[in-house]
Parts: structure tokens; C-alpha cells; sequence
């Protein structure tokens, strides 16, 4: 019997590592796989397409149901989001924190060393601090908004009701 070549998870992997569109959607095509699957060090595709600045693949990954947008790996205890914060190229840098802000990552996550995202990023880059913190605050207004609806229907008047 022939030995299968790599599997679509490690394919996956690869693919976010390279920045290989093409097989990266051949291999959604095809399916059997897992968009969260983890290398021996516990990173994700997204925390390969991160850390290689892969941007044609990172968009696919991030719209791919299922994917989970803060999966911590096993060294650094790191999220992809702590990972684009030491991109050293700073429009690259810019678009991939941007891209995990608007997926939902999580800015509170701390890693091996007890440090948020907003600790590691360096002082002067004020755009991203600008970035982080307004991604603070719109998750801190969305959870307000919930709290808020739940509030308002739990009252009623009744005025109604007869």
C-alpha cells in the first residue's frame, strides 16, 4: 500500500507558512481538515500566517468558519495578536493587527511573560497603541450594549395588557 504524502492539516500549516494561496484554497476545496490544528510547537495556521506575514492566506483563514482568532501556543503561551505585535515591518505590522482586531481577537490574553498585547507593543508606535485601544473600547461598549438590551426587557409596563 502507498504512504499518503502530508495530510491537509499539515498542508494547512504549510500553506500559512508560504503564503500559498493556491494550496490553501485546494485544500478548503478538498476539506478534511482542521482550519485550528496545531505544528509541534502548538501554532496555528493563523499563527503561521502571522508570524510569516502571510497575507493572502490570512484573510482565508480568518473567514473560515470555525476559526479560532486567539488560540494560544505551546512556548511563548502567545495568540497570532502577540505575534503581529513584533512584526518588525510596520505597515505589515499594521494590517495584520488590524485584520485580528476586526475577527474579534482578544487584547486582554497574556502570555508566558504576563504581558497583554498592549505591553509589548513599542512606545512609539503610537498608531498601533491607537489601534488597540479603541478595539478595548468598542469590546467593552458591546458588552455594556448586551447588559443594557438585557435591562431594558426585563421591565415592561403591562400597560397593555388586558
Amino acid at each position: 500500500m502507498e504512504t499518503q504524502g502530508a495530510s491537509n492539516n499539515e498542508r494547512v500549516l504549510a500553506a500559512a507558512r508560504a503564503d500559498n494561496e493556491d494550496l490553501l484554497l485546494e485544500v478548503f476545496e478538498e476539506g478534511n481538515f482542521d482550519i485550528n490544528c496545531t505544528d509541534g510547537l502548538g501554532n496555528t495556521p493563523l499563527h503561521n500566517a502571522v508570524s510569516h506575514g502571510s497575507t493572502d492566506v490570512l484573510e482565508h483563514i480568518l473567514s473560515r468558519e470555525g476559526c479560532d482568532v486567539d488560540p494560544i501556543n505551546s512556548i511563548e503561551k502567545a495568540t497570532p495578536l502577540h505575534l503581529a505585535i513584533k512584526i518588525e515591518h510596520v505597515e505589515l505590522r499594521k494590517f495584520i493587527v488590524d485584520s485580528l482586531l476586526d475577527a474579534g481577537a482578544d487584547t486582554s490574553i497574556k502570555d508566558k511573560n504576563g504581558e497583554t498585547v498592549l505591553d509589548i507593543i513599542p512606545l512609539d508606535d503610537t498608531v498601533l497603541r491607537g489601534l488597540i485601544r479603541k478595539s478595548q473600547a468598542q469590546s467593552s461598549v458591546s458588552k455594556d450594549d448586551i447588559a443594557s438590551d438585557d435591562d431594558e426587557g426585563s421591565g415592561g409596563s403591562g400597560s397593555d395588557s388586558e
